[in-house]
């Protein structure tokens, strides 16, 4: 009786183990092992993509056979935390195992960089630079020479491209010019502001130049959403009434410097940006507006306030005389001290 249940375990042993021989020889072949397609295709790579996504992705391209295989290969090989975002060209007869270093290495045919709402076109380039996507110098002498150059659905109005350059996350393929960059941000401005927004801008009595200037500015001073339309109701106020806008990022540009604060000293710079010195809007936009600050320019708020001081924490306080407005900079100072 011992014996044949010694012999029982025995059978189940190799028998669990012929299937478990069975199960890893399927997986290779089916999971570490080309998929076998030919063609090669370019493959995006979300930022923050887990390797299990990342391996969904790959199967339904055709690159691999089993995602399940590829997410267990990333474990085991370490590589699972160190996945890059991008544009791969991949193709069917590399192994998994090439494929998951390639994406690990970063070894990418495009660069995905995202242009923040408020850059500067010197801030686009710094970013550009960074990601070995383009040449500081070059991307800022093509986007200050102005539009006339360029493909875009139209030619910006502006003597330069400060404005027109439109926030949104890219895919740059690497090697591409300057100039062609330059080109696929005018062309996400004509197909996400000057095309659709046509009509509202026509109707506002402002010119596009007039609209993007205004709206570079709420951009710079908003630092909480609720505030752009509420700023832009005392741009709009100020104008109307010929008073001097006073926007404190308009001297900053004028500067050429990104500061905490402000200085008296530094209202005194001599430049057509500087709107303590000059009346009415500058002679254009000081940063890259988003679509949110571009509608309030559009939309301001139905407010009669034509003062506004800023909070510690970014929000502003808004007053309709320059009484109130000395209270409130009084206030907000208190705050800043605690």
């Amino acid at each position: 009786m011992k014996i044949h249940i010694q012999m029982i375990n025995k059978r189940l042993v190799i028998g669990g183990s012929a299937l478990l021989l069975a199960f890893l020889i399927a997986l290779c072949h089916v999971g570490f092992l080309p998929a076998g397609g030919g063609a090669a295709a370019v493959v995006n790579i979300p930022d923050g993509a887990s390797a299990g996504s990342i391996g969904r992705i790959l199967a339904e391209k055709g690159i691999i056979r089993s995602p399940f295989a590829f997410k267990l290969l990333a474990k085991l090989s370490g590589k699972g935390g160190r996945l890059q975002p991008g544009a791969y060209e991949l193709n069917g007869r590399m192994t998994p195992a090439a494929v998951l270093k390639k994406i690990a290495d970063g070894d990418v045919c495009a660069r995905w960089v995202t242009v923040p709402e408020g850059f500067t076109v010197r801030q686009i380039a710094d970013r550009l630079a960074a990601k070995n996507l383009a040449d500081k110098s070059r991307f800022e002498a093509f986007a200050m020479q102005g539009g006339q150059s360029f493909k875009a659905g139209f030619p910006p109005p502006g003597p330069s491209l400060e404005g027109y350059l439109f926030p949104d996350t890219y895919l740059v393929p690497e090697g591409v010019s300057e100039d062609k960059i330059i080109d696929n941000m005018l062309q996400a401005f004509y197909d996400k502001v000057a095309k659709p927004l046509q009509g509202e801008i026509a109707a506002s009595g402002m010119s596009m130049h007039q609209v993007i200037t205004l709206a570079s500015l709420i951009e710079r001073e908003a630092k909480v959403p609720e505030d752009r339309a509420l700023i832009s109701a005392v741009l709009h106020n100020r104008l109307s009434k010929n008073m001097r806008l006073q926007v404190d990022a308009t001297v900053l540009y004028s500067l050429g410097a990104h500061k905490s604060r402000v200085l008296y000293r530094d209202l005194t710079v001599d430049s057509p940006y500087n709107t303590y010195k000059n009346a009415g809007l500058p002679p254009g936009p000081i940063a890259n507006p988003g679509l949110a600050s571009i509608k309030a320019a559009l939309h301001p708020a139905d407010a009669d306030y034509l003062y506004y001081v800023a909070r510690p924490d970014g929000s502003h306080i808004f007053s309709r005389t320059i009484e109130e407005h000395a209270d409130a900079i009084k206030l907000a100072r208190r705050k800043d001290s605690h």
